[in-house]
């Protein structure tokens, strides 16, 4: 663990430690008492550029549609060493590209079109050609780079140098070589990351100008879950490149073939990779004599619109006069200005470095796609123009990362920018046949991930207090796609990485109430209706707040259908989200490190994904003693370390589902553990350097959580503005709200070590809850924290200081128990949830398979279904024809029973594939248990090997095949004594999945 920390921050585990043993912690970081001056100085755009992170550090301004940067190459033209074009540990560039999206997670990610090369050397050969680039590309040295917010400067080992500026549309760079070298500017039109469909480029030396574009798109189009869907284009980005001085020479090329003095060339490199797309593409280049005058300047316009509209991006935001270094003084006004609106007193210098690189990230996007007269490019591929009040059209949408975090720090910070965005996705949805697509790339909806996070986004937009966009409207087209099924949502087209239903098959959901994991139409059932769930919640809640009771009324229920996929049975635990086929059985096999039915996570990860219901959620799992218990095993490794990934049962702090887990302790009345768990991963995966962040950063997402994380708060549910407290890093902190309002936290004693509240005053008040309301968010108002090295175990505990749920409690509090059992004389036959069908009929004899080898019983040497007795107990046989499950293996998982005071369990069970032992668990409503060895015998052996009575004995097996093979085989009745003066409530065993059971019964006499 202590490995894992700077050494400017102790963990918490660590700081216990050490203080057990009597060891006095390293000293931490001297903290600098003054307030943050120059935030623009503290941010590192190289921080998450190595380790997954895949950020980009070139020159962007806030939310700019350019964003110049380096394309790092490791020896394969069609790919990038990074998933967004730079990869730290790969110095190796073949081009600076004119556009990127931060942190996202496909590779390559998305964009990177138009890469600008400054080759030394005579252009001898295609530079497609070179498909290793191993000539038209140069190593460098991180010694000779330099990345600050908007500009970007780095030496090439080839002796060039490239020195990079930006407005919100265009930029200037500005390019040297060595002298007397040949040199030239490589215009790689057709190599943007994932590829293109077409490209042109035209050079005019008489005007010494450069015009073209890239017909592009197919972000995640080379994923293996449902990619190929996604090589298609959407958006057309077009450029001109004017010069300082003459060329002294122009070539295009058109895959292998180079024509030294063209100026006109066009041909994409289509969406495969390697071989496939090798050698394909075109682009262009002009070249300059460096005898007297080495150095040369490139302004650069863009826009997806039309090559006017590029033209005229270029004139208004570049002017006449304007160099690399007068656009990059601008840059860096504008980012201090927006850096400026949180404003931190106190703490190490790297701590204010990795809290101002998370909100630089954070303001990477959403990106301007709109031309500076208001011209975007739509969904349809349509030029539209901006509407009545809306100041800009945004693009590039992470939904399924960006509703758990950045949208509401978007919203706190900067209104209007989250109102334009707000109108620019409803924008984008009308245009799309209404649809609110998940992921937006650019203007394409391109249909990543899972779920419905444009109705959390907006629905949090307005709780935040956006308001200038259309509310109405977007909020009557995000209930309709919610309501009415669109028939997307029962393709399987990019399924299951890229379904293109934004509500799979809505139809069977809302006659279910929960995503059948068999006929969903979508990456997983079970993710799918917890993520729906929140959907849902949100624009229930919206509907509250708009007057809209019948949507209100209709809408809330369905927040609690996550309730129809937590199965209690599903682990020894207490409990799991598991997904379930749409007649209602259980997905079998099933494993809390499992991601089956869930999207990039495990169901030990998703259970938790009710932040709008966490009671429900703890009472489901046994109460908030219980939940918290669960909690704790969810964050530590059983060393007690804290876990930080790679354990699929264990929190996962390098992707989305997970990552408000460390703040549900407030709701399960154990604050000081959210302020434990929050310090600990915030200062474990959270770091300066490259690798300074612990996954992708999906367009700011997981910026955003340590934004949050350092100024002790996080929205308790995406929709809503309610705040939850955690211990601030900084003695005072100063939100400004582009509203107008500010919001001040001060922890006058923070530190590393200082950790836990003991007290909180909002506005003067002492305040003993462990939520802030939304009427601060909207008023404003100052918020002091007391802090301290030791736990405060009773601040924040009260029922009342818990924060609330805005849904109504459900009437069952643990969901989808067994129904009762059926009384039969002196026993009671218990319900059990089948998950194999061990049984065929001698016309059917493929329908069954009890051994996993396509060996089964005959039904019709069974009991028949209903209450029967089988070797003098009375039991409930279940169906024995059809494909219905009918046998109930023991996976480890906990049996329900119905509570009772029972002498013993009578089951009618069975062994394949050899003999099984295992062992069982009596669990008593006390808490108490009982255990008891169960072994059992092969069902085809001829005597039973433990004692075992047989019950059930068939003279053959069918086979899948269609055959029978005359073996006799048995079902054994196994009696398990309990203890009758305690109400027994479940059964687990260890995991034998190969022992079989078809039956139990208990009974209230002795056993037999």
């Amino acid at each position: 663990m202590l490995s894992l920390r700077s050494c400017a921050t102790l963990t918490v585990a660590a700081a216990v430690l050490l203080a057990g043993v009597g060891v006095s912690p390293p000293a931490a970081a001297t903290p600098d008492p003054s307030p943050v001056s120059d935030p623009v100085a503290h941010v590192d755009p190289l921080i998450g550029s190595a380790g997954g992170g895949n950020t980009y550090p070139g020159a962007v301004r806030p939310f700019g549609m350019i964003s110049w940067s380096p394309t790092n190459t490791a020896g394969d033209q069609t790919n990038a060493a990074g998933s967004n074009g730079y990869a730290y540990n790969t110095p190796r560039v073949r081009g600076f590209a004119l556009t990127h999206v931060n942190g996202a997670g496909c590779h390559p990610g998305a964009a990177g079109d138009i890469p600008i090369m400054p080759h030394v050397g005579a252009v001898a050969s295609s530079p497609t050609a070179d498909t290793k680039d191993a000539v038209y590309a140069s190593g460098f040295k991180h010694e000779n780079e330099t990345a600050t917010p908007g500009r970007y400067t780095v030496t090439l080992d080839s002796g060039a140098k490239a020195d990079l500026a930006v407005t919100t549309r265009a930029g200037v760079g500005e390019f040297s070589f060595p002298r007397g070298s040949a040199a030239s500017l490589l215009f790689r039109v057709s190599n943007s990351l994932n590829g293109s469909e077409d490209a042109e480029i035209k050079i005019d030396p008489a005007a010494r100008t450069v015009t073209g574009s890239v017909l592009t798109g197919a972000f995640c189009g080379r994923r293996a879950n449902g990619g190929t869907n996604n090589r298609k284009s959407y958006y057309r980005l077009h450029f001109v490149a004017t010069f300082d001085r003459a060329f002294s020479g122009t070539g295009t090329w058109v895959d292998g073939d180079l024509r030294p003095g063209g100026t006109t060339a066009g041909g994409g490199e289509g969406y495969a990779t390697g071989a496939d797309r090798a050698g394909r593409g075109s682009g262009g280049y002009v070249s300059f004599d460096t005898t007297s005058d080495t150095d040369v300047r490139v302004k650069v316009g863009i826009s997806y619109t039309s090559l006017d509209a590029a033209r005229r991006n270029l004139a208004r935001e570049v002017r006449r006069h304007d160099d690399v270094a007068s656009v990059a003084a601008g840059g860096r006004a504008e980012w201090a200005r927006r850096l400026r609106s949180i404003e931190v007193t106190g703490g190490p210098a790297d701590l204010r470095t990795t809290f101002y690189t998370a909100l630089y990230h954070s303001f990477l996007q959403p990106n301007v796609t709109s031309d500076v007269d208001g011209t975007y490019l739509g969904s349809d591929r349509r030029v539209h123009r901006l509407g009545w009040g809306q100041r800009a059209q945004y693009g590039n949408f992470s939904g399924w990362d960006q509703y758990r975090a950045h949208t509401q720090l978007l919203a706190l910070l900067d209104p209007r920018v989250a109102g334009d965005f707000a109108q620019s996705l409803y924008n984008l949805a009308r245009q799309n046949g209404g649809v609110w697509d998940r992921w937006v790339h650019v203007n394409g909806p391109t249909h990543v991930m899972t779920g419905d996070p444009s109705a959390p986004t907006l629905a949090g937009f307005y709780a935040f207090g956006v308001r200038d966009f259309d509310v109405r409207g977007a909020f009557r087209s995000l209930v309709r796609q919610a309501t009415v099924p669109h028939p997307d949502g029962l393709s399987d087209a990019g399924c299951p990485g890229q379904c293109e239903g934004q509500r799979p098959n809505l139809a069977e959901y809302l006659r279910l109430g929960y995503a059948p994991q068999d006929t969903c139409h979508c990456w997983g059932g079970a993710a799918e209706t917890l993520e729906d769930a929140a959907a849902d919640f949100a624009l229930a809640d919206w509907a509250g707040r708009l007057g809209e009771r019948s949507e209100r009324a209709a809408l809330l229920p369905r927040a609690g259908w996550w309730r129809n996929t937590f199965n209690p049975s599903a682990g020894v635990e207490g409990g799991y989200q598991q997904a379930r086929r749409a007649d209602g059985t259980w997905a079998w096999p099933f494993s809390p490190t499992s991601d089956s039915g869930f999207a990039q996570g495990t169901s030990a990860t998703y259970t938790w994904m009710v932040q709008h219901d966490v009671s429900g959620l703890a009472a489901a799992m046994g109460g908030r003693a219980r939940a918290a218990e669960r909690l704790d095993a969810f964050f530590h490794r059983p060393d007690g370390s804290w876990a930080t990934g790679g354990d699929g049962f264990r929190y996962d702090p390098t992707n989305e589902p997970g990552i408000h887990a460390p703040w549900l302790y407030n709701a399960l009345g154990q604050p000081w553990k959210t302020q434990e768990t929050v310090r600990a991963m915030a200062s474990l995966v959270y770091k300066t350097g490259p690798g300074g962040l612990p996954g992708n950063d999906d367009l700011g997402t997981m910026s955003a959580w340590y934004v949050f994380a350092a100024l002790g708060l996080y929205p308790q549910t995406p929709a809503r503005a309610e705040l939850l407290l955690s211990s601030p890093m900084f003695t005072k902190a100063e939100i400004r709200r582009g509203s107008g309002q500010t919001i001040t936290v001060t922890a006058p004693a923070a530190s590393p070590e200082a950790i836990h509240i003991q007290g909180v005053r909002v506005n003067g008040r002492p305040a003993t809850r462990s939520w802030l309301p939304e009427s601060l968010v909207r008023h404003g108002g100052h918020v002091a924290v007391t802090v301290g090295a030791t736990p405060d175990r009773t601040w924040g505990t009260a029922e009342r200081d818990l924060p609330i749920d805005h849904v109504p409690a459900a009437g069952a509090p643990v969901p989808n128990l067994p129904g009762r059992c059926v009384p039969s004389g002196a026993y009671c036959g218990q319900r059990l949830q089948y998950d194999v069908d061990g049984v065929a009929t001698t016309d059917a004899k493929s329908q069954g398979d009890l051994d996993g080898k396509g060996w089964s019983l005959p039904a019709e040497q069974l009991p028949a279904p209903g209450t029967r007795t089988v070797a003098g107990h009375d039991y409930v046989i279940p169906a024995t024809t059809g494909t219905t499950a009918n046998f109930h293996s023991l996976r480890g998982q906990r049996t329900y029973l119905t509570p009772g005071r029972y002498t013993a369990l009578h089951l009618l069970a069975t062994a394949v594939n050899g003999d099984q032992r295992t062992e069982v668990t009596i669990t008593y409503a006390d808490g108490t248990t009982t255990k008891s060895p169960l072994n059992v015998t092969d069902w085809a052996s001829p005597s039973p090997h433990f004692g075992e009575e047989p019950a059930i004995t068939a003279d053959t097996r069918y086979h899948a095949n269609g055959t029978a093979d005359g073996r006799k085989v048995h079902i054994w009745h196994i009696a398990i004594p309990t203890d009758p003066t305690r109400d027994a409530v479940s059964l687990t065993t260890t995991p034998a999945p190969n022992l079989k059971v078809l039956a139990v019964s208990t009974s209230t006499s002795g056993p037999e």
